[in-house]
């Protein structure tokens, strides 16, 4: 492909993203009259490629203008140097824009190249010509955007002005070295400078994408937590209401408002799951665990030792307890579940024990699992703790969560996405609101279907 074609080509590409920036300059401008920021808009202006450098050609319509009125000796050999010129030219500084061009071999053969045919020009005809010389450092500065433009702009500055000493004088020399000096070293930075603000607009613009989608991780795994085990209550006492209907109408009804008061509480938890601020309690949890496993005619057996932990260790806690109790009641078909919380001077450990003998239930190790578990085990993980769950040695399963007793666990729920994840922010849009919904219906039906398909082992009416 000849340089022409080139030159074609990155016109074409050019004409085709021209729509998308002056959009962008639109949206600027509209912003500019609302009194709002312009970057806020994204206007990006437009793309950067070598037709920025193009219009410094025009440096050498002196030596055109000699060639073309004959004052030049030998213009046919004037000519092809101005069309050698000015070819090498554009064929640098259109590869000086793009990072893998700009570093490759051709290119820095093609910018010696460039440097000989100034050199040959410059020292044969002088006058005009010499005015090559910037033009060169433009080009040196548009492709040697490293450690190395000083020393190169240095030299080449006074290799400019050695040059034209030796053919006009040094009269000139100095205005030759100094425009040669000036054009290479602000032209690299005016372009490493726009290339550094791209950069950093699209890493924020990176940042802001994981932050959402670290955010909708957070609330769908809040929801899944929270409805999972709600929803899995809810099941279990309507259907020990059912049974109880028959026989002892008062139990029954006590079933039913248990019913009513584990939705309520839930709807409370989903109003401060979304705001962000809602912090469990591992008194309560334990609390809402014995009423649970009560209700599923499954035996607590609750232990707790140690001196009282912090509020966060505590919300840490009461989700690992909820997670699991829900997990006995769904899959487990036992009839006791032991949970001990062991604390220590440094540590705190928190087991959650069942005899039960049903499948489904998650496979063995550190953050196996379902989705409640995989969750589980990030929020520990990021506050220096770790989970392990897995079939007990003598029957049954076992969660066990380890835990520092201080340290800087999450404050919220807000926090546990940017503390799992190198992005940070919040917030919620559109795209949030979709995948908690999506999160909603998914565990409503898991644990509907869960609840009242899976085979249970005959027990006594509570």
């Amino acid at each position: 492909m000849t340089w022409w074609q080139r030159l074609s080509c990155r016109m074409a590409a050019w004409q085709r993203e021209r729509p998308v920036w002056r959009a962008d300059l639109r949206r600027s401008r509209a912003a500019r009259c609302e009194g709002a920021d312009p970057s806020a808009a994204g206007y990006p202006g437009p793309p950067p490629t070598g037709f920025t450098l193009l219009p410094w050609l025009l440096l050498g319509m002196g030596s055109l203008s000699n060639v073309l009125q004959g004052e030049t000796p030998d213009p046919w050999i004037g000519g092809l140097g101005l069309l050698a010129f000015n070819s090498l030219y554009v064929y640098v500084t259109f590869r000086a824009f793009d990072r893998a061009r700009r570093e490759s071999a051709s290119t820095r053969v093609a910018l010696g190249l460039l440097g000989l045919v100034t050199t040959g020009l410059a020292l044969g005809y002088g006058g005009n010509w010499l005015m090559f010389f910037p033009l060169l450092g433009l080009a040196t500065g548009a492709t040697l955007r490293g450690p190395w433009l000083g020393r190169v702009g240095l030299l080449l500055t006074l290799y400019a002005g050695a040059a034209t000493w030796l053919r006009d004088g040094w009269d000139d020399a100095s205005g030759i070295a100094y425009a040669t000096f000036l054009s290479s070293m602000v032209t690299a930075a005016i372009l490493s400078l726009s290339e550094a603000v791209r950069e950093l607009r699209a890493a924020r613009e990176e940042l802001a994408r994981r932050a959402v989608a670290e955010e909708r991780l957070r609330f769908s795994r809040d929801l899944h937590d929270l409805l999972g085990h709600t929803l899995s209550v809810v099941v279990v006492k309507s259907e020990a209401a059912r049974r109880l209907a028959p026989r002892d109408l008062d139990a029954a009804l006590a079933q039913v408002s248990d019913i009513e008061s584990v939705g309520r509480q839930a709807l409370t938890e989903i109003r401060e799951a979304v705001t962000g601020y809602r912090e469990g309690s591992l008194a309560t949890e334990l609390t809402r665990a014995r009423s649970a496993l009560s209700a599923a005619s499954v035996r607590p057996v609750v232990r707790q030792s140690g001196a009282p932990l912090a509020p966060r260790t505590e919300a840490l806690l009461g989700w690992v307890v909820r997670e699991a109790v829900t997990n006995v009641v769904r899959h487990s078909r036992a009839d006791r579940c032991e949970i001990t919380v062991e604390g220590a001077a440094d540590r705190v450990r928190l087991t959650v024990t069942d005899n039960g003998t049903g499948a489904g239930t998650p496979a063995a190790g550190a953050g196996a699992g379902g989705t409640g578990l995989k969750g589980l085990t990030e929020r520990l993980a990021a506050a220096g703790g770790s989970l392990t769950a897995g079939p007990a040695p003598r029957g049954g399963f076992t969660v066990t969560a380890d835990l520092p007793v201080s340290g800087d666990l999450p404050a919220s729920g807000a926090e546990w996405a940017t503390a799992v994840s190198t992005g940070a922010g919040t917030g919620t849009g559109t795209g949030a609101a979709t995948t908690a919904a999506a999160a909603v219906t998914d565990a409503a039906a898991d644990a509907v279907t869960a609840a009242a398909t899976a085979p249970r082992a005959r027990r006594p009416p509570s």
